[in-house]
């Protein structure tokens, strides 16, 4: 039975596609591709288009008239070649003005006057000053005359003066040679132990003619951890000097006259330094 069934179904469909063969038609042909650059005709029923003209005479009348028709060509134009673009010429550089090229008239370049070298260096001593406070206040007279100055002691003509520095006496000889061996340990030199008098068992550590070379000592000695004190010299015995470097354009006379000093007297400037 199912058999029978497939045989009619193949039938059947053997059948319709027969017909469906035999119905589908011809396709249609495509039309034939126009060639570029050929003209195309094309009628155009223009219902503006003039009357026909009247017909001669002893024309049929019964003539129909014509059919006005119009030729248009349908060819593309070519396309138009483009011009490459021309680029703008750039805008010359501005002319410089005259007033920024030529120099000014009537003004003369003004040069600066070269510095004046300073002149060599002078140096004098100012004095003298009975004491070491008269001539601290000399040398703060002399003010902006003087670049730069020291005091100076020196003994008076045909006085003797000497300045010591000494330790205390210790309360025996050893105890005095422990505070030597510790002096020579600090690298000091120049002293030696008394023996006797009212100052046995002392430290002397030097003797100076001025007091300025007694108060080195005394600085050096307290710089390394001893303290000593300083010993003689005599009220009137000694004179005290300015010594100075004049600054510039400064006269010797006026340095005088502003710090007060009686005399005044030429001096190296290398010993000043």
């Amino acid at each position: 039975m199912l058999t029978r069934a497939l045989i009619v179904v193949l039938a059947i469909l053997n059948v319709g596609v027969a017909l469906w063969w035999m119905l589908r038609g011809e396709p249609a042909a495509a039309p034939p591709a126009t060639p570029t650059g050929v003209a195309q005709l094309q009628l155009l029923d223009s219902p503006s288009a003039p009357a026909a003209a009247a017909p001669a005479p002893g024309a049929a009348s019964a003539q129909p008239a014509a059919t006005t028709t119009a030729l248009t060509d349908t060819t593309p134009a070519p396309p138009k070649p483009t011009a490459p673009a021309t680029p703008e010429p750039a805008a010359p550089n501005p002319a410089p003005t005259t007033a920024s090229v030529a120099p000014a008239v009537g003004r003369p370049t003004e040069t600066p006057p070269a510095p004046t070298p300073p002149g060599p260096l002078q140096c004098i001593s100012l004095g003298p000053f009975a004491d070491r406070d008269t001539a601290m206040a000399a040398q703060g007279k002399a003010g902006e005359l003087v670049q730069r100055s020291r005091l100076r002691e020196v003994p008076k003509p045909g006085a003797s003066s000497t300045y010591r520095v000494m330790m205390p006496a210790a309360a025996s000889r050893e105890e005095a040679q422990a505070t030597v061996k510790r002096i020579a340990a600090a690298g000091i030199s120049d002293y030696y132990i008394m023996a006797q008098g009212e100052d046995a068992n002392a430290i002397a550590l030097g003797q100076y003619r001025n007091r300025e070379g007694a108060e080195r000592r005394l600085a050096a000695l307290s710089a390394a951890g001893f303290s000593a004190r300083l010993v003689g010299g005599s009220e009137g015995s000694a004179q005290w000097w300015v010594d100075a470097a004049l600054a510039d354009k400064a006269s010797p006379g006026a340095a005088r006259q502003r710090s007060g000093a009686a005399q005044q007297r030429s001096l190296e400037c290398a010993g000043l330094r």
